[in-house]
């Protein structure tokens, strides 16, 4: 199993990423509200798994030119085309698409038939989340260029290092099936009878089920630009008055034997203060060294986090020094230098086992 495994964090100074909508209790009647988790030990600002995923599919399309699975609306649902062969972001981000048509039955009566289709996104992602609580501002301001009184208003904004995670199944990229169970039934028999035209794809039937892979190229090249897209990312509500670089400030790609986040934890509050275990990061090297398939990347701003990436080259000098399994392990750079240098890695060292 080659999962591609990430953890990203970003520091960000007053803004108002994601909101909740208006909160009851405050001084205004249309006060604006962030998305906050409250603890014991204070409150924590979130950003949604659905607005992170809002802004991957954003850069996919502008900077790399994806064509979006057009969007049917009806009365009660919403559902993309479902055709993750044509469609990237159906490959990639998955699918429900819950539908029901009227065929011939006996008798020449019509009934109904269930044509739904579901597929398990390859791409999985946590919500961004404060590592340590914060005070949420609250600002107060008019509209005041109109006649008459100003009409007041309200809304919160924060100061934050929020961390989240994600995983890339590499192995699921490209790969359709119409198996009956939910997250595999990808296709339906009609999507397959179209698909043999296509030249491109390989068709197999197994047993009553049928698989559809797209090419090698066109499954390199969705998986490279998922991740390629990372030091790009851009979105946020309240741009207008919080513009925030939502990019990563570290990050972290490992590939991995397995779909447990092994990286999930590195990050902790420490009395308030955001850190990084560099102990945690040696304990995951030497627990898990057979399962990683790739050297750990780690890219940094610097002075993110303090002293880290100073910390970081320490113990990077440490693991190449000895004798053990972890030697070069570790990658250090920018966030944009370790997406390039973890890309090659692991395409290359695929195309080897390939000749």
């Amino acid at each position: 199993m080659n999962v591609i495994m990430g953890l990203m964090a970003i520091g960000v100074d007053a803004a108002a990423l994601n909101n909740a909508g208006d909160e009851p209790g405050e001084m205004a009647d249309n006060t604006v509200a962030v998305k906050k988790i409250r603890t014991k030990t204070g409150t924590h600002p979130y950003v949604s798994a659905q607005a992170i995923r809002y802004w991957w599919r954003q850069t996919l399309e502008s900077k790399y030119n994806w064509e979006m699975s057009p969007i049917t609306r009806e009365t009660k649902i919403a559902y993309t085309e479902a055709d993750p062969v044509k469609y990237p972001d159906d490959d990639v981000f998955g699918y429900m698409r819950a539908k029901k048509i009227m065929v011939d039955g006996k008798g020449g009566k019509k009934k109904s038939k269930n044509v739904t289709v579901t597929r398990i996104s390859p791409l999985k992602n946590s919500p961004l989340v404060s590592v340590s609580p914060v005070r949420i501002v609250n600002d107060f301001g008019v509209m005041a260029r109109q006649q008459g009184d100003p009409v007041p208003y309200e809304h919160q904004f924060y100061m934050a290092t929020l961390k989240g995670i994600f995983s890339l199944d590499m192995d699921a990229v490209g790969y359709f099936t119409t198996e009956t169970r939910a997250g595999f039934h990808n296709l339906n028999e009609s999507s397959i009878e179209s698909y043999e035209k296509n030249g491109n794809l390989i068709i197999e039937n197994n047993g009553g089920i049928s698989t559809v892979k797209i090419s090698e190229d066109l499954k390199q090249k969705r998986i490279k630009e998922t991740i390629e897209a990372l030091p790009f990312l851009f979105g946020g509500a309240k741009s207008t008055l919080h513009l925030t670089d939502v990019t990563p400030q570290l990050l972290v790609l490992a590939l991995f034997n397995g779909g447990n986040h092994v990286l999930a934890n590195l990050m902790y509050d420490n009395d308030g203060v955001p850190n990084f275990s560099i102990e945690a990061l040696k304990e995951i090297i030497e627990d898990y060294k057979e399962e990683f398939l790739s050297k750990i990347y780690i890219g940094i701003r610097h002075n993110f986090l303090g002293n880290l990436r100073n910390n970081l080259e320490e113990l990077k000098k440490q693991l190449e020094s000895s004798k053990s399994d972890e030697e070069n392990i570790l990658y250090l750079g920018t966030p944009k230098q370790v997406v390039e240098a973890f890309l090659n890695e692991i395409y290359k060292s695929k195309n080897n086992k390939k000749s």
